[in-house]
């Protein structure tokens, strides 16, 4: 995994997280679940980046 996709895929996986606690502290439960669906596809790429790189060893 580069450098770059880390970065990406952690940037991803705050933006999730800050999306996530606005919802909570709103009461927004729509923009909550937007949130937690950020942090999912930041989490599923980390997963697949961290395959590829099992393989190139």
């Amino acid at each position: 995994m580069g450098l770059d996709d880390k970065l990406q895929n952690t940037g991803e996986d705050l933006k999730g997280k800050a999306k996530e606690a606005a919802g909570k502290a709103r009461g927004d439960e729509s923009q909550e679940a937007e949130g937690k669906a950020d942090q999912s596809k930041a989490d599923i790429k980390k997963a697949g980046e961290n395959v590829k790189d099992a393989f190139k060893k």
